[in-house]
Formats: C-alpha cells, structure tokens, sequence
C-alpha cells in the first residue's frame, strides 16, 4: 500500500486495486483510514516523508501495528522517473508507492517513546534558531542604521535567550529517560563529542548501536559509493543521508582531530598517505560514527575500548 500525504487529505492506493480512497488528514480521517486496513494482509505500508504532515498518520499507523515504513520523497520520485511516470498527482503519487514498496523493500519504521518524539522536536527547533542566529548575525555585520542595528539585537537577545532554554529542557529529557541517559553518557566521553552531537544523535539517528556501521555511515551519508564504468573508474563520492546529522558530526569531527588521539592519529595517517583535506575529513567522520556506534551497541564507555587501551 502507498498513502500520499498531503496537508487536507490522505491518498490510500493498494497493490490489489486500481482506485485510490481518500480520507482527510485529521484524526477521524486517520481513525476511518486505519478501520478500513483492519483484517487484510498487508505487507507493507509506504508513506513519504512530507515535512511533518506525516507524523500523526505514522504514529497511528505505528499504534495499530501495521508494518509502515517512512520514504525519502527524492528517492520516490527518482524512481517514479525510472518506470516512466512522469505525470504528477495524489493519485498517480500513492500509486507510484505502492509499486516503490513492492520493488524497494523500504525498511519498515519502529514506535519511537514519547521521549525521543519530544527530543527530535526540541532538537530541531534549536537547529532552526541557530540557523535564525546566523543569519541575523550576518545582517547585522552589513546594517549600517542605528534603528535596524537595535532591532536586530533585540531578536538576537530573544534567540540566544530560548536556545539556552532549549539546551536546559534538552538536557532535563535526556536524563529523564534511563535509555536515552545512558547512551547520553556514553556518547559524551568521546573526546570531541559535546552535548549537541550527542543529543542529535539520540534523537536523529535512533539505528545507532542497532545496524552494522557500513549501514550506519550510508544512512548519515558519510559512505563512498562508487561511480565505475567499463574501464572507467571513477573517484568515490558521498551522497545522500540525514543532512542534519552530517552537519554536527562534521563540526565534532573538526575538533576530534585536534583533541581526540584516536581521530587525530588517524586524519595523521591518511595526511602522511597524500590524501585530499576533505577526504580526510569525512574518513574521520565516518571512523567516529563508527566508534560511537560500537559504543552504543556494546555499552562501552571511551576509556574501556580496545583502541583506547591499547593504541
């Protein structure tokens, strides 16, 4: 089955129908579109990401225990381009998923705890401050009127002041949950891991500890494809991946090779071997996931991993 989301209805296409139901996007719409799944064996339930649009559905969906997975909307419509549909609407949309959950195999999504909901939207609404931050900071380097110049800081006041408030109700979750504070812990005696990364990482990047690191490091984007043909052999390049956990990684990677020994003597070791300034960065942050996922996954603190103990 595919549903398309959209912010007023909810397109429902099957695998053993050729017409789409629709139902509203609200929670009798979602209670009728849930009624109308129960005693069918369903295999897969695909819904794209749709910026938030989606949340109440999945969590219903989620609720009722029905295998649902949640879909990048770029890969979807790559895809629908690949078996040639080119058209575009609701209906044409939910059936392109059913057939995307048919080939695909997308993996299916888990309930996440009321806590790590809260987390990821709390983290989320601190990312987009700082992003608020920066940009008024730079239009403040280039503002030459007195009056703008103090309008300015009076925002910068009240968003400095509600992303400090964010980190205190960011915290106070996190050491709430006996799951996420633990991990919490583990994660923040990582040389070069701070506060931020580690509670992006628990409210972003749930797989951790779960899924081996090759997959790890794909789903934050931070592994090499390849890109050969024939005799041509192309240089290896990332794409993809969840961009806002790149983006932290990227800046604790940065100071990981400066402070932590591990990092520092690796990004030393690819240097010494020629290798490209970016290169080397994105080694170090895929060797860094790769530890905080091996912590996760086996409850090791920095201090009792092998390559710490003997380097």
């Amino acid at each position: 089955m595919g549903i398309d989301v959209a912010k007023a209805k909810l397109d429902l296409a099957r695998s053993d129908s050729t017409s789409a139901l629709t139902f509203s996007n609200d929670a009798e719409g979602i209670a009728q579109l849930i009624a109308s799944l129960k005693g069918l064996a369903i295999a897969s339930i695909v819904v794209e990401a749709t910026g938030g649009l989606e949340r109440a559905l999945l969590d219903a969906l989620l609720d009722a225990q029905l295998p649902v997975a949640l879909v990048n909307p770029g890969q979807v419509r790559s895809f629908a381009r690949g078996i040639g549909k080119l058209a575009k609407t609701d209906a044409i949309d939910a059936a392109v998923l059913v057939e995307y959950a048919r080939r695909a195999s997308p993996r299916l999504a888990e309930k996440r705890s009321k806590n790590q909901v809260e987390l990821e939207s709390l983290v989320t609404c601190r990312r987009q401050l700082i992003h608020v931050r920066t940009e008024q900071t730079n239009r403040r380097s280039t503002t030459t009127s007195t009056s703008a110049r103090g309008a300015i800081d009076a925002v910068l006041k009240t968003v400095n002041r509600q992303i400090l408030e964010l980190d205190r109700k960011i915290a106070r979750l996190i050491e709430s949950d006996d799951d996420m504070n633990a991990a919490g812990k583990l994660l923040a005696s990582v040389p070069g891991v701070g506060v931020v990364l580690s509670a992006t990482l628990l409210a972003e990047l749930v797989e951790i500890g779960t899924v081996g690191r090759g997959q790890l490091a794909a789903l934050v984007g931070v592994a090499p494809f390849n890109r050969d043909s024939g005799s041509f052999k192309g240089k290896r390049a990332i794409r993809g991946g969840r961009t806002s956990v790149r983006g932290v990684l990227y800046m604790a990677s940065i100071a990981a090779m400066r402070f932590n020994p591990v990092i520092a003597r690796f990004a030393q070791r690819l240097k010494r071997a020629g290798k490209m300034n970016k290169v080397i960065i994105v080694a170090c942050m895929r060797k860094l996931l790769s530890i905080l996922n091996a912590m996760v996954r086996d409850g090791l603190s920095w201090d009792q991993l092998n390559l710490v103990k003997n380097p």
